[in-house]
């Protein structure tokens, strides 16, 4: 079995010059947890989650240093605020782009299902001899295909 066997092809991406607010649209609209970025000719550039907007929204704490000197509460209107500042962050400026795995649709089944695994990877993006970006292979539609065309066989 190889990648070709279990991955989606059809997977929702954003540009790098998306927003935040624009990829945010897309994660609720479509009920996903992250998307591929690629750039204009589809090669893969990085991949952005629901996490990593997380994180990026979360107010930072101001340390051991920012405390002894200056103690304040953010307002729930501050907070709501310093939120919309951040919507307008092109997705590039908060996107994963090091140690960037994928593999190809020809790659066996077996090493991109350890890929997942090892690395804790809930998506592994498929990406052709080309370089472009093709599909995902994700933990979900691996447990999925295993039902269905080894279980229910």
């Amino acid at each position: 079995m190889q990648v070709r066997d279990f991955m989606i092809t059809k997977v929702f991406t954003v540009k790098p010059s998306n927003t935040v607010k624009e990829l945010l649209d897309i994660l609720n609209s479509n009920r996903i947890g992250g998307v591929p970025v690629v750039d204009d000719k589809d090669h893969l550039v990085g991949m952005i989650s629901d996490g990593d907007v997380l994180r990026y929204l979360a107010p930072k704490p101001l340390g051991i240093a920012g405390l002894a000197g200056l103690v304040y509460i953010i307002e729930e209107e501050e907070l709501e605020d310093l939120i919309k500042e951040k919507l307008d962050t092109p997705v590039k400026d908060i996107m994963t782009k090091r140690n960037l795995l994928f593999v190809s649709p020809d790659e066996a089944f077996d090493k991109a299902a350890r890929l997942l695994s090892r690395h804790h990877f809930k998506k592994l993006p498929v990406v052709n001899g080309a370089g472009r970006f093709i599909g995902v292979l994700s933990r979900g539609d691996i447990i999925h295909n295993i039902s269905k065309k080894i279980i229910s066989s």
